[in-house]
């Protein structure tokens, strides 16, 4: 599973871009689904069994990035972010475009003001010059590179957030073997990063009667972090409440008692800030129950997100214990 991990995580696929890494998905889904189509804002659907609870599974494609939006007369480029950026990441930091071209952020003042206040975004910029002239146009948009290393039982890459829930399902896809008592809906989204935008018409589509998101959930485990039981190799985390989603009380004992009968390691997720594609699931049409199953990860939205293989592997085993019975939510 390593090797899926590696080559989902190092692909290039910001936020509306995702067509790189849909490729890639779907060369691994080939032979595992019912039936795979891709709808018109680029998701990925792939149903597997027919009859039963519908359940929609969503795993975001997309990953953080920039977008060049003018060019100074130095020849440095002036961005947007494509989803969450953090300041405190940037100086320094490597992006790559859809070209190959890597380009290098900088930041004004490096050595001065910038070494003690946090800049704002407004104060960084892209270096792409060639030696020859600006190698990226505004308009291009670039995703962080980082290749992915291995620590012990620990990964560290870029996009973590979200490819190893997409590698979860996939490995998911290849235990079940197109066998489910129930009608499964695997959906790979897309824009996730920028407004759960990809999830809410494809469970509109689906019109799903359970929805389960797969992503990762920060970690308290670090050094005067925030306070949160969640952490890394304590297991799968079933999500409880975030600020977009209150999971109903059925969807959490069934994911709960699962684990329980499976004898999975697991661990309750409270989040204090950010949501899921299940807070988007849950609204679509009259409503959809829907809960997540997350990956501890630490250093979120920076190119050394950090997950741990037991946990991913707990992920596995929960999603596919929780499909391969009868839903009873």
């Amino acid at each position: 599973m390593k090797d899926l991990i590696r080559k989902l995580v190092e692909a290039w696929g910001p936020s509306g871009y995702e067509h790189q890494v849909r490729e890639l998905i779907q060369a691994e889904v080939a032979g595992l689904a019912d039936e795979v189509a891709v709808d018109p804002l680029g998701n990925l659907i792939c149903r597997v069994g027919r009859g039963g609870p519908k359940i929609m599974v969503a795993a975001h494609m997309d990953e953080i990035g920039v977008m060049p939006i003018f060019v100074e007369r130095s020849g440095y480029l002036r961005f947007a972010p494509i989803g969450g950026l953090l300041p405190s990441t940037l100086l320094g930091s490597r992006v790559r475009f859809e070209d190959g071209t890597i380009g290098v952020i900088g930041v004004h003042d490096a050595w001065g003001a910038s070494r003690t206040t946090l800049p704002d975004l407004d104060s960084f910029y892209i270096d792409v010059s060639d030696g020859e002239g600006i190698a990226v146009q505004p308009g291009s948009p670039a995703a962080f590179w980082r290749t992915m290393d291995e620590r012990g039982t620990r990964l560290i890459g870029k996009s973590m957030d979200d490819r190893i829930s997409c590698a979860i399902a996939i490995e998911t896809m290849r235990r079940l073997n197109r066998r489910t008592p129930n009608e499964v809906y695997f959906v790979f989204t897309v824009q996730e990063e920028v407004g759960l935008r990809g999830a809410r018409p494809a469970a509109y589509g689906i019109a799903p009667d359970i929805g389960i998101a797969l992503d990762v959930t920060a970690t308290g485990d670090e050094l005067k972090n925030h306070r949160m039981a969640v952490k890394l190799g304590g297991g799968t985390a079933i999500k409880l409440h975030d600020p977009g989603l209150v999971v109903p009380p059925a969807v959490r004992d069934w994911m709960i008692n699962r684990a329980q009968a499976d004898g999975i390691p697991h661990q309750l997720e409270l989040l204090a800030g950010g949501t899921t594609d299940a807070a988007g699931i849950q609204t679509a049409r009259a409503g959809v129950p829907s809960g997540c199953i997350s990956t501890p990860c630490r250093y979120l939205h920076t190119v050394s997100e950090t997950v741990d293989l037991r946990d991913v592997e707990a992920g596995v085993r929960l999603l596919t214990g929780l499909l391969s019975n009868p839903a009873d939510v």
